[in-house]
Order: C-alpha cells, then sequence, then structure tokens
C-alpha cells in the first residue's frame, strides 16, 4: 500500500472520449454519541458542464435537511473546488494536502420529516436556511486504494459548526472523506456498498463491495488504536436487510476478521434520473456500528447504490466465505 500522492488532492484533467467521467470529493461526519452528522458530495462532469453538490444534516431525533443540485455549471476555473447556483455557495479547500481539508457552505436547504420523499419528482418540505464551516483533520493516516480505480480514503477529525435555521450545532466528532477520479461514474448499471466506521477504542474500518451478486470481492482496511498502517483485505461479505422504499435496516459486513452489524439511525437519500429516463435509488445512512466479534460499538456512515435492473446486494447465504 502506497500513501496518497499529495498533488493527487487538487482536480484532474477528464478523459474527453467519456461522457460520464467523474471526479468527485466525499466527506462524511458524525457526532461520537451520534446525535447529529453529515456529508457532503461535489462531483464533476466537466464533459457535461455539469457540478453535483449534495450536503445534508441529519439525526435520529431530527429531520433530515438536505441540498441535492444536479444542474450546477462547472467552475470557471480548471482548480477551482468552489461552486454556485441560485441560493447556494459552497466552497472545499485542501488546506494541507493529505493532512487538512476545510468546507463550506451558505444555502437554502429542504426539510424533511420522511426522507423517502426525496424519491418523489417534487418532493414536498420546508425550506430553511442552511450552512457550516468544518475542517477535516487527518486521524493518522490516508489510504490509497489499490489500482483497480484512482482513489483514497482518509480517516478523520471533524470540527466546526453546522447552522441550520437559528439553531448552531457544534461538530466535534468523527469522519472521512475520499477523493476518486478517471472513470465513468455509471450509477445506473453498477451496484455497491461502501461504508467506513470508527470504533469507541479508536478502531477505524473502510469497505467497499457488492458489487457482484455472488461475489465477496471488494476493497477494506483496519487502522488500529493508535496505528499508523493499515491492515488492508479484498474480501468484503455482506448481508443486507431492506425495508420500506428498499431502505436499509440492516447491514452485515464482514471485512478483516471482524463481523461488523451497521444499524441505520438517521438517512439522507438522494434519487437519481438518467436522461434516458432510467432511475437509481442511493440511500446513505449515519448509522450505529457494532463489532459482534468483540462487542465493541461505534459509529459510521454507509451507502448502498440501488440500480433500476433489479438485482439486489446478495444475502449473507449465498456469498462465498
Amino acid at each position: 500500500m502506497s500513501t496518497p500522492n499529495p498533488a493527487d488532492e487538487a482536480r484532474h484533467a477528464p478523459d474527453p472520449a467519456e461522457p460520464l467521467w467523474n471526479e468527485s470529493y466525499y466527506l462524511d461526519w458524525f457526532a461520537e454519541d451520534l446525535s447529529v452528522g453529515g456529508y457532503v458530495r461535489i462531483g464533476f462532469y466537466p464533459n457535461l458542464n455539469k457540478v453535483w453538490y449534495w450536503a445534508c444534516v441529519v439525526g435520529p431525533d431530527r429531520p433530515l435537511v438536505t441540498v441535492i443540485e444536479h444542474d450546477i455549471e462547472m467552475p470557471s476555473s480548471a482548480s477551482s473546488l468552489e461552486v454556485r447556483a441560485d441560493g447556494l455557495w459552497a466552497d472545499h479547500v485542501v488546506e494541507t494536502p493529505n493532512e487538512h481539508m476545510s468546507i463550506n457552505l451558505e444555502a437554502f436547504g429542504l426539510q424533511l420529516d420522511d426522507p423517502s420523499d426525496v424519491y418523489t419528482s417534487d418532493p414536498s418540505g420546508t425550506r430553511v436556511p442552511f450552512g457550516f464551516e468544518l475542517d477535516f483533520h487527518t486521524d493518522r493516516g490516508a489510504y490509497q486504494w489499490p489500482p483497480v480505480t484512482p482513489r483514497y480514503e482518509i480517516p478523520c477529525k471533524v470540527e466546526g459548526f453546522v447552522l441550520v435555521g437559528s439553531e448552531r450545532i457544534e461538530v466535534d466528532g468523527w469522519g472521512q472523506r475520499d477523493h476518486s477520479w478517471g472513470a465513468a461514474r455509471d450509477w445506473w448499471t453498477n451496484q455497491w456498498c461502501w461504508n467506513e466506521a470508527r470504533l469507541d477504542d479508536g478502531t477505524r474500518f473502510h469497505s467497499a463491495g457488492g458489487f457482484l451478486p455472488g461475489y465477496d470481492w471488494g476493497v477494506a482496511y483496519r487502522l488500529d488504536p493508535d496505528a499508523t498502517e493499515f491492515v488492508e483485505g479484498d474480501s468484503v461479505r455482506l448481508d443486507v436487510t431492506e425495508g420500506d422504499e428498499r431502505l436499509p435496516t440492516r447491514t452485515g459486513v464482514g471485512i478483516l476478521g471482524a463481523d461488523l452489524e451497521f444499524e441505520p439511525l438517521a438517512f439522507s437519500p438522494v434519487l437519481l434520473v438518467h436522461p434516458d429516463g432510467r432511475v437509481a435509488r442511493f440511500p446513505r445512512a449515519m448509522a450505529r456500528v457494532t463489532d459482534t466479534t468483540t462487542g465493541r460499538i461505534g459509529g459510521g456512515w454507509i451507502e448502498w447504490n440501488q440500480p433500476p435492473t433489479g438485482t439486489r446486494l446478495p444475502p449473507n447465504d449465498v456469498v462465498p466465505e
């Protein structure tokens, strides 16, 4: 495993032959007591001259507040991570490569009592002022993915504040950020399950799997307490239980000698409509995480891409050991 190249924190030149060439930055965060959390995704589609921007704040005892914009023009500068649209300004700054990134937002969000309302064509909710200033500081190390795709993941300590209407939420928690580029991001064909977790003893986990039904190939890491070197794996066993609107109610993740149970506490889904009319659902959730092999607990974020093919992530009993 190599360390991510600090130069790769910047944006990359697209392949002009690939219409869905994508570059994205994700930044997830959660309070240690799992009372509140959120995430940001900024996704560049330069060959379509579009930016997708998502941001949210969630909690088990609060309504979802979300920003989902899929029609933002690309920044004028090829190096900029700043986006602007009607009622939205957001900026993302790599302060120190591989060590510190800051994100800022001033916008209006949609407040929803039922997160699955985002799957409707015109979700009804309350428009509320929404913004934040958050800093992501690297927690011990940055993980370079194997060379299946250009990507890295960085576990983080997260600090700052979030504003929702007149409420100010102080943030002193944990999270993860990642950056990927260079491949077509086809939400309407490919399925996957991505997750990250921090347990109460400081152990960090990450995995992505479920790419093909019946196969447990994936990418995984474990960062042990006080360690700076990642333990890697290429086996990700998944066992997913779905509820209403296909929102998962639990997900078992078997990686690197641990059996993790992700219990979603608060969802922030996204509906993805292809120009040809195909629809994919992309539920994401802040989750309570339990390592059933040791009894350790913690929190994290998990996502499931659900393309319109009818395929589902495999239940545990059909996944090879």
